[in-house]
């Protein structure tokens, strides 16, 4: 093998481990790989005693968080999660369960709203208000959790991926554009108020 071939694989295999290394999942396999039993809130609730100490991975919207001295307790609203484990936050809500820890965990990182997937040991179901009506939370021991990035904020409505399909490649669409701002122009994102 010559000189210059040699190179050529070195670097190609230099490539494809840099490749390897940026599709590594910084996501833990406990939060990836789902258990098998596949149990859902609505049948730990409907039948809470044939559930305890099962293995759950479940997540969604932190609601609330409550430090106590000893541990800490999330409330969080359940939804569907994909197949790295990651709640899809425009589905249908699946109910409401709690999931304590022995750590301390800061509520300014695990703020309302932020998306979470735990994974742990169902231990009981703890009857609770919401507002005046008594509801059934089922209880879980934490033993892996994942707190996902927030999404980043989009400043710029070009790059918008939610905007209208046919506006958002349309070059009057943008609003560095001179007929974005012309009264006279017609078009559905025209924003000057005359």
């Amino acid at each position: 093998m010559s000189t210059i071939q040699h190179r050529y694989c070195l670097s190609a295999l230099i490539v494809t481990a840099m490749l390897l290394a940026a599709c590594a999942s910084n996501i833990p396999d406990a939060i990836r790989i789902a258990p098998d039993n596949g149990i859902s809130i609505k049948a730990v609730q409907s039948s809470p005693n044939s559930h305890i100490d099962a293995q759950v991975r479940w997540g969604g919207a932190i609601i609330s968080i409550d430090n106590k001295p000893n541990e800490t307790w999330i409330e969080v609203l359940a939804r569907p999660l994909d197949y790295e484990g990651e709640p899809n936050s425009k589905a249908a809500d699946l109910g409401r369960f709690l999931a304590r820890t022995n750590r301390f965990l800061d509520p300014a990182i695990y703020a309302p709203e932020r998306k979470i997937t735990i994974r742990g040991r169902l231990e009981n179901t703890i009857v609770r208000l919401i507002g005046k009506h008594p509801y059934r939370f089922p209880l879980i021991q934490i033993q892996a959790h994942h707190l996902w990035p927030k999404p980043p904020e989009i400043t710029d409505p070009w790059h918008d991926p939610w905007y209208p399909y046919p506006y958002r490649h349309d070059p009057f669409y943008d609003a560095r554009s001179p007929y974005y701002w012309d009264p006279y122009f017609p078009h559905p994102r025209n924003r000057r108020r005359h």
